[in-house]
């Protein structure tokens, strides 16, 4: 039987941004599914409001009875609970990318892969598609501004979906059409270097057939060497030509902008009116969102955690918001990447006015206490004010105890639980300056 031949599904790790996605789209179609995770968010709140049933905590009992198949993040190890249960049960298990596999091979498939800009883009192509009548399916790796979802579900035979590198994960889709928005070195604790992950990209661009297309930036060396000798149609999003208006601020998502009304072109879309129906584009969940004003300070969450997207995001806000101090709170990602491009991360956050590192957040490595966000706070501190950080409440005080002479913009920025901070801060903020 296939992923999608059973009716009752118990997912481990449910709260993950892509797979709450083929949950709720799952439960859309009349599953019965259950989840867990290891703690309450946004994504399982959502969750719980379309009548799924979450376990907070992963235990063999949250199997219930009459469970039939098993759905996983790519995050979960082989002695869970849940999956050694599901194992002694004979349980057949898929992974989040087997699962996306599978319905790709069902649709007209438009992945957006990439190392930066991946989820914008796949917002992007979604908005067009949609504005434009084409009613896709749509799995993204973020809850559209607006609609509150990661999932759309569609009628037609297209499938839009943001495609990630990790674990070589993306192999599994059989894309149509195939963006690369830009290849650098990242997710190091699982690929040797920037050639393994080149190799990776250039497996995934074969997987294009000769009839399909690439869209990618051909200025880009590391791209253009994955592309050498690729027998797809391969388009240069460097050839679209457009202004500020998607509504969202930072050059780099013009490039989104850019490749997106690429991919629309390849479906037959003329590029005025992509970029007519990308007007009202309100962008995605945590990507320079603008989320409110206290005391005349704004504040923004983001989801930069490689040195090359702070930078992008700190220069976007410098550049849309001259007149104020800008104030990166910053949430590093994982040990490994906080370590092996501490120099970089340095290089980018001094960009900000002023720095706060919050605890580094770990998933999937064990916390040698070597790099902490004390050691990163007092390298960045050698160029701009920087502070360590343990909770949301410290980061009040800092900030009301400080002087500015121009009003804030405050980024909680970071791929973790950063994101928390900020209704935290803006619910019991007082008085900032």
């Amino acid at each position: 039987m296939g992923v999608f031949d059973y009716k009752r599904y118990h997912f481990i790790g449910i709260g993950g941004i892509g797979i709450s996605a083929v949950a709720k789209m799952l439960s859309l179609k009349g599953k019965k599914i259950t989840g867990s995770d290891i703690g309450n968010s946004e994504i399982t709140n959502d969750l719980e409001k379309l009548g799924i049933k979450i376990f907070i905590g992963q235990k063999a009992e949250n199997l219930e009875e009459g469970v039939e198949a098993v759905i996983y993040n790519m995050a979960i190890k082989e002695d869970n609970p849940e999956m050694i249960e599901a194992k002694k049960r004979g349980l057949p298990g898929f992974s989040y990318p087997q699962t996306l596999g599978e319905l790709s091979q069902k649709m007209c498939t438009l992945a957006i892969s990439g190392t930066h800009g991946k989820t914008t883009t796949t917002a992007m192509v979604s908005h067009i598609l949609r504005k434009a009548g084409m009613d896709p399916t749509v799995i993204i790796g973020s809850k559209i501004i607006g609609e509150n979802t990661n999932f759309v579900a569609g009628n037609s035979k297209y499938l839009v979906v943001e495609a990630c590198e990790y674990k070589r994960s993306f192999l599994n889709l059989s894309p149509s059409v195939l963006a690369i928005t830009n290849i650098e070195a990242d997710h190091l604790d699982y690929y040797k270097d920037i050639n393994d992950i080149k190799n990776a990209f250039r497996e995934m661009a074969k997987k294009v057939p000769a009839t399909g297309f690439i869209v990618a930036n051909l200025a880009e060396q590391n791209t253009k060497d994955v592309l050498a000798g690729i027998k797809a149609n391969i388009l240069d999003y460097n050839s679209v030509k457009m202004e500020g208006n998607t509504g969202i601020c930072g050059g780099f998502n013009i490039l989104d902008a850019e490749t997106a009304i690429k991919i629309a072109e390849t479906l037959g879309i003329d590029e005025k009116t992509a970029i007519k129906h990308l007007s009202d584009f309100k962008g995605t969940w945590r990507r320079l969102e603008f989320k409110g004003e206290k005391n005349g300070n704004i504040f923004y969450d983001d989801y930069a955690h490689h040195p090359t997207e702070i930078k992008a995001s700190l220069s976007a806000l410098r550049e849309k918001h001259p007149d104020r101090e800008i104030v990166c709170v910053f949430e590093p990602h994982q040990q490994g990447r906080t370590k092996l491009f501490f120099n970089d991360f340095v290089g980018a956050l001094k960009l900000a006015d002023r720095v706060f590192i919050a605890p580094i957040f770990i998933t999937r490595e064990i916390n040698d206490g070597i790099t902490t966000n004390k050691t990163l706070s007092g390298a960045v501190n050698k160029f701009v004010p920087a502070f360590s950080v343990e909770n949301a409440g410290e980061l009040k005080k800092y900030l009301e105890n400080t002087k500015h002479t121009r009003p804030l913009c405050v980024v909680l920025m970071g791929a973790g639980n950063i994101y928390k901070w900020t209704s935290q801060f803006l619910a019991t903020n007082k008085k900032i300056n």
